[in-house]
């Protein structure tokens, strides 16, 4: 999965340009604009992309202050990896 998500980001990189062109295009009325839209690969468009933990891979209970899951994070405290962490009432 996290291959997968990499390969979406550099499709999204690779096409946002060329996408907000004909986006600003198609807005004005341009039916080739829209039809050239419709044609650029699905996984290039930004909101395809998922915030996945760097650990683990798993993309639900993303803090986006760690770049991990809460699952992963919560594991992390109790080792005492996370400095300032203090273990309230899991």
């Amino acid at each position: 999965m996290k291959a997968k998500e990499l390969k979406r980001a550099r499709l999204t990189d690779r096409y946002a340009e060329k996408r907000a062109a004909l986006r600003k295009a198609a807005a004005e009325g341009d039916w080739d604009a829209m039809l050239a839209l419709q044609k650029l690969p699905k996984n290039s468009m930004y909101i395809r992309k998922h915030n996945r933990c760097q650990l683990t891979g798993r993309p639900r209970g993303y803090m986006r202050q760690f770049g991990i899951s809460r699952v992963t994070f919560r594991e992390m405290a109790l080792a005492g990896k996370i400095p300032g962490v203090r273990k309230a009432s899991w």
